[in-house]
């Protein structure tokens, strides 16, 4: 603990800031360190490797995608190259903490934080296999100055079909020191809407089983800071997120046992991380409990909210031309990133 203290020490020395005008104006005479914690949809980042235990046959270089050895490293360098941009504009280190999904296996994150671009930051790996179809799993990176693990669990998401297990994403919970802040983070990528009306209730029960985790952590410690974070294929307006959840807009508003979502408001002023037939949807998101909104509170609270949507992330011509610019559109190889952009929060504690 001692070392992760005096590691800590160096990095306050190196980005304490004032985080803008604004929070300067109100007082100058304060100081605040400042983090960043974001999630990413990696848009089926899958090595050129059959592995017979999962659906991986479209990506492999004999597959319908044609997936060889060459785009998957294209697709590495460009996944990387989005990490290492992603809130650095206030938070000059980069993301404390990345929750990842649509991830083949924990080889393709191997591969990923070795990239150049990133390597610096020596992003350390959670990841467990989930019973998913076509073997995509969620993730979690972290930057090892700025958190340490505590514990990590995949909790099985059951659903069912007509009595039939449906084979879907587990959810990855993270307990752990962020520079010194016990948070606990759950990454979530929910069923999709493929299959119609009744995958409303698939999403429902996403969010039921993380509100009962939310439930058992408050009620040790009402002021427990939890982040629920990932593709969760619903709005921030869905009864997925508004009744079970029990998330609000208001970070005034966020009753003691109730969450806050600051990408509600985002979303009714039109904005989102992914399209589909020329309507904008907000399923990336970070939803956090009182216990991270509080300023009262010690440690890191919430400051301010993004989607990382910058111009290099945007498809520039053609059908989807203002869409995320992503890897593939059907079987066509676009060279691009994702279909979804990035969402990050940044945190920040006075000194």
């Amino acid at each position: 603990m001692h070392q992760i203290q005096k590691s800590w020490v160096c990095l306050v020395l190196s980005t304490v800031l004032l985080i803008n005008a604004n929070l300067s104006a109100q007082n100058n005479k304060k100081q605040y360190k400042i983090l960043s914690v974001g999630f990413y949809n990696l848009e089926n980042l899958f090595d050129t490797v059959d592995d017979t235990l999962i659906n991986d046959e479209e990506f492999l270089p004999s597959g319908a995608r044609a997936w060889t050895e060459e785009r998957y490293k294209e697709k590495l360098t460009n996944m990387a190259y989005v990490i290492s941009q992603i809130g650095i504009q206030d938070a000059k280190q980069g993301l404390s903490i990345l929750g990842v999904s649509e991830i083949e296996n924990r080889k393709v994150l191997e591969d990923l934080v070795l990239q150049p671009s990133i390597a610096d930051r020596n992003y350390q790996i959670i990841h467990f296999n989930s019973p998913d179809g076509r073997g995509v799993d969620v993730g979690l990176l972290y930057n090892p100055k700025h958190f340490t693990p505590i514990s990590h669990r995949a909790i099985p998401l059951m659903i069912f079909d007509e009595g039939i297990r449906r084979n879907t994403r587990d959810v990855l919970y993270v307990k752990g020191l962020l520079d010194m802040d016990t948070v606990h983070v759950l990454v979530n990528h929910w069923p999709s809407r493929g299959g119609g009306p009744i995958t409303v209730q698939h999403r429902n029960s996403g969010a039921k089983l993380c509100r009962g985790v939310i439930d058992s952590l408050l009620e040790v410690n009402i002021s427990s800071k939890v982040f629920v974070m990932g593709d969760l294929n619903d709005d921030p307006t869905d009864e997925s997120i508004k009744s079970y959840l029990r998330a609000v807009s208001n970070i005034k508003e966020v009753p003691k046992t109730g969450m806050f979502n600051p990408y509600e408001d985002m979303f009714r002023r039109g904005q989102g991380s992914n399209a589909y037939r020329d309507a904008w949807s907000l399923f990336d998101q970070i939803i956090m409990t009182k216990g991270v909104t509080d300023k009262k509170s010690e440690g890191y609270h919430y400051f301010k909210a993004n989607i990382f949507n910058k111009a290099f992330l945007v498809q520039p011509t053609g059908q989807y031309k203002g869409y995320p610019f992503r890897t593939f559109s059907g079987d066509a190889y676009q060279s691009g990133y994702s279909d979804h952009f990035p969402s990050y929060v940044y945190l920040i504690k006075e000194i």
